[in-house]
C-alpha cells in the first residue's frame, strides 16, 4: 500500500528547519596584532565600547525582524537564544511580542507576497486586524497578538509559532515523552522551539501528523465540534459485503455508537482488501476497532489526511514545515 507520494525530499535537519544560522567562525588572526602595545590597547578600548553599544541596540530590537531567512530573536548564534525562551512564551507569545512591525513588513514575511504584492492587498480593503478593515499602509501591527486576516482567512504572523507535517512511521509513540524509552514523535522533528502532535495515532498506526505549538489551533483540529476530517486508509485481511453499508449505519463500540462521515472501498485482491474511512473525531484505536467490528480485521492502517492536508511526498520518519497557505487552509477549516 503506498499512502507516502512519488518524490522523497531528504529529511531536514533542525537548523534547516527552523531557518536559524550556524555560529560564525572567528577566522584568521587580526592584522592589529602587529601593532605597539599602545595602540592596541586604545584599538581594544575602542572596540569594545563598539561591542557593548551593539549589544545595547541589538536587545533593543530583538526579534523585529521578519520571518523567511531573517534569524529573529535567535541572532546570530542560531537556535540558543530560542532555547532560552519559557515554554509559556512559546505558546502565547512570538519572538517579536510587544514589538509592532509595519503590516506589509509581517504579511510578507507570512508569506502573502512582496512588500508590493501585499501592499496592494491593503489598499484594495481585503486585510482585517481584529475584524476592523485596514487600509492604511503605516499601520502597525503586534504578530504575537493582533489577528490578521486576509480575505476572512487566518494569517498567522507570529514566527515563534512551528507547525510540522511528520510522516509517522510504525513503532513510534504519539506522545512527547514516553516513560518506557520508545522513540517518540517530538523525537522525530527539532527539539525547538517545544512542539506537541495534535491527536494521536497508536503506537503502529503509520501517517500524517501534525505538531505545532499553536494550542488553539490544535484543540479545534482534534475537537469533534468543529467537524475537521480525517482521512484513514486501511488494508484488511477480508471484507464482508455488508461491511460498508454496516460502518455507514453506524456501529456501536463499547464506548459508545461510532460512525465515519464516509466509507469506501478503494481496491485491493484476492482477499486482501483496501478501505477508506473518514471521521470527525479521534477516539482511541477506533478505525481499528469499527473495522473489527464488522469482520475486517487490520493489516496495516495510515492516515493520509487531516482537513485540507494531504500526506504527499514524506517517506515514512520524514517531515515538513507547513506552507503559509497551508496553516490558512487549516485556520479555515476550524472557522478561525
Amino acid at each position: 500500500m503506498s499512502a507516502s507520494g512519488a518524490a522523497r525530499p531528504g529529511r531536514r535537519g533542525p537548523a534547516a528547519a527552523d531557518g536559524g544560522s550556524q555560529p560564525r567562525r572567528s577566522g584568521a588572526a587580526s592584522p592589529s596584532s602587529r601593532r605597539s602595545p599602545r595602540k592596541r590597547a586604545d584599538d581594544q578600548g575602542a572596540a569594545a565600547k563598539r561591542s557593548a553599544g551593539a549589544t545595547g541596540a541589538g536587545r533593543a530590537t530583538a526579534g523585529s525582524r521578519g520571518a523567511g531567512g531573517s534569524r529573529g530573536a535567535a541572532g546570530a548564534g542560531g537556535g540558543r537564544a530560542r532555547d532560552a525562551v519559557p515554554s509559556g512564551a512559546q505558546d502565547g507569545g512570538g519572538a517579536g511580542a510587544g514589538t509592532p512591525l509595519r503590516l506589509n513588513k509581517a504579511l510578507s514575511a507570512a508569506g502573502l507576497g512582496s512588500r508590493r504584492a501585499v501592499e496592494d492587498l491593503v489598499r484594495a480593503g481585503r486585510v482585517s486586524i481584529d475584524g476592523e478593515v485596514v487600509q492604511n499602509l503605516g499601520r502597525r501591527v503586534d504578530p504575537a497578538h493582533d489577528r490578521v486576516t486576509v480575505d476572512g482567512s487566518r494569517v498567522v504572523l507570529d514566527e515563534r509559532r512551528r507547525y510540522w507535517l511528520l510522516n509517522k512511521p510504525a513503532g513510534v509513540i504519539s506522545t512527547a515523552a514516553d516513560p518506557s524509552g520508545r522513540p517518540t514523535v517530538v523525537g522525530l522533528v527539532p527539539d525547538q522551539p517545544r512542539v506537541f502532535p495534535v491527536g494521536r495515532l497508536d503506537r503502529e498506526t503509520e501517517g500524517l501528523l501534525l505538531l505545532t505549538n499553536d494550542g488553539p489551533l490544535a484543540y479545534r483540529l482534534t475537537h469533534a465540534r468543529y467537524g475537521v476530517e480525517k482521512r484513514y486508509l486501511a488494508e484488511v485481511e477480508r471484507l464482508p459485503a455488508d461491511a460498508p453499508a454496516r460502518l455507514r449505519k453506524g456501529v456501536e463500540l463499547q464506548d459508545g455508537l461510532a460512525k465515519p462521515v464516509r466509507v469506501r472501498v478503494v481496491a485491493g485482491t484476492g482477499r486482501r482488501r483496501m478501505i477508506e474511512v473518514v471521521l470527525v473525531e479521534g477516539r482511541n484505536r477506533e478505525v481499528r476497532r469499527l473495522l473489527e467490528a464488522v469482520g475486517a480485521p487490520v493489516r496495516r492502517l495510515v492516515r493520509t489526511a487531516v482537513g485540507p492536508i494531504r500526506l504527499t511526498g514524506l517517506a515514512p520518519g520524514e517531515y515538513r514545515a507547513l506552507r503559509p497557505d497551508e496553516i490558512r487552509g487549516l485556520y479555515r477549516a476550524i472557522g478561525l
